[in-house]
């Protein structure tokens, strides 16, 4: 075992086996030893977290960080930074709103080589699926990718578009060969054109118009889709961003019967419903979209009772000319949220109000994204060999969010006034400090991680 060349120590240290005193003892970049709260080296310097709370860094394994190509959008630099603040020490980069996107080998390199010197916190990528892309699957995996996305509707981006059931048939037994795990965007076009074109004439400015377009049967059908394929091929999926409750007893039947399918919801469908939306409110939108308080209180259950594993940002940012805030329309705006920086806290505030432990809460934002990313031997636990990724924050404290303290690109957000609890104090990413409440954020030392 290393000697430790820094220590943190606190009184409740988020362990396997629950909360407890306890030291941690870092070198290398990694977790060398986790001791009694009073087993110190000699000469070693002592971080102290006193009783404020030590747990993994979060792992957010859902995050479009738009660069190289879009780098007015957001950027590795300005998310990450945002990342550090939050508590987060992971985030996985979705393959689109990048250009090019991350659908081949060279492109996944020139990805990398524009992250060089920029991350404040550890990035890995997600590769694509798209039409006719099938043969560079293998080139993606030598790469380093764990999983592919793919979109069964257009994903809004040229360079990225959706695929079809043959597509799939072609792509899934090339990713189950490979170990790689197929995350889908799971909506069909068919309803949603469908409940488009009953709209002609509905006022664009209203949220329920928007959310007519694309109903519950779009994600609903969608799922089922999956599950047979997954049930067919036997290929690992997991259904992105969960937003009809209605497709829970679909994935709860498939994974009792042994299908490979896993599925994540998301900070923005279990705190915002439909009802509060206001007209012209565009900073809400998203796809697939808010949904209403009884479909919100649904994903709850799935999500407490595991059918639903995980909860992630999807953190998509745009340009605010592109929420078309002066129009107000939902239908010409771009469609995504910007909650990064937030999402511990905004999950810690509607958990512990649900009766929720630290304990579920670091399973849901920590564990389950490690897991799905193939980081689960380095990422989202405080146990020994581990990668020295820890947050020390109060969860007792709140905060008001306020758009100058948000270190994304862009300031705007649904979550803009509202008040959380849980404030970070410290995050350390590979045993360095990147980000400290009084001091701000460290200069770049995160690792682009090969999954």
């Amino acid at each position: 075992m290393a000697e430790p060349t820094s220590i943190v120590r606190g009184r409740r240290v988020l362990l396997p086996t629950g909360l407890a005193p306890a030291s941690l003892h870092l070198a290398g970049g990694k977790i060398v030893a986790v001791a009694a709260y009073d087993a110190l080296a000699p000469g070693v310097k002592v971080h102290e977290a006193d009783d404020a709370l030590v747990t993994p860094g979060v792992v957010d394994s859902h995050v479009h960080l738009n660069e190289p190509g879009r780098t007015e959008w957001e950027g590795f630099a300005t998310a990450s930074q945002a990342a550090a603040a939050g508590g987060i020490t992971t985030v996985v980069d979705m393959p689109l709103n990048c250009i090019p996107a991350t659908t081949t080998r060279p492109n996944a390199e020139l990805k990398r080589e524009a992250l060089r010197d920029q991350a404040h916190v550890d990035i890995a990528f997600w590769g694509g699926v798209i039409p006719g892309n099938e043969g560079e699957l293998a080139g993606l995996k030598q790469f380093g990718i764990h999983g592919a996305k793919c979109f069964l509707c257009p994903s809004g981006v040229d360079e990225f578009p959706c695929v079809t059931r043959a597509d799939l048939d072609r792509a899934m037994p090339v990713l189950r060969d490979l170990g790689v795990t197929l995350l889908v965007h799971a909506e069909l076009p068919g309803p949603c054109d469908a409940a488009s074109a009953q709209l002609t004439g509905a006022d664009p400015r209203a949220y329920a118009t928007y959310l007519a377009s694309r109903p519950k049967a779009a994600e609903d059908e969608a799922i089922a889709l999956i599950i047979e394929l997954c049930r067919k091929h036997r290929c690992p999926a997991h259904i992105v961003h969960l937003s009809s409750a209605s497709a829970i007893p679909l994935l709860k039947a498939a994974q009792d019967e042994g299908v490979p399918i896993t599925a994540e919801t998301c900070l923005h469908y279990l705190t915002f419903t439909a009802e509060q939306i206001a007209a012209g409110a565009t900073h809400f939108k998203c796809a697939p979209p808010i949904r209403e308080a009884a479909n919100r209180e649904a994903l709850w259950k799935g999500l407490e009772s595991g059918v639903i594993s995980m909860v992630v940002s999807d953190h998509s940012p745009c340009t605010p000319q592109l929420k078309k805030l002066d129009t107000g329309d939902f239908l010409e705006a771009w469609g995504g949220i910007a909650s990064l920086q937030l999402g511990l806290s905004v999950l810690w505030t509607l958990a512990s109000a649900r009766g929720h432990s630290i304990e579920q809460l670091f399973q849901w934002n920590a564990l389950h994204p490690a897991r799905l990313a193939g980081l689960q031997d380095r990422k989202g636990q405080l146990a020994q060999g581990f990668d020295a990724d820890l947050v020390i924050w109060d969860e007792r404290e709140q905060f008001e969010v306020k758009a100058q303290a948000i270190l994304h690109r862009h300031k705007l957000t649904p979550y803009a006034g509202q008040r959380l609890s849980g404030v970070v104090q410290q995050t350390w990413v590979g045993g360095t400090l990147a980000y400290h409440s009084q001091h701000g954020v460290s200069r770049p030392h995160g690792r682009f991680l090969s999954t």
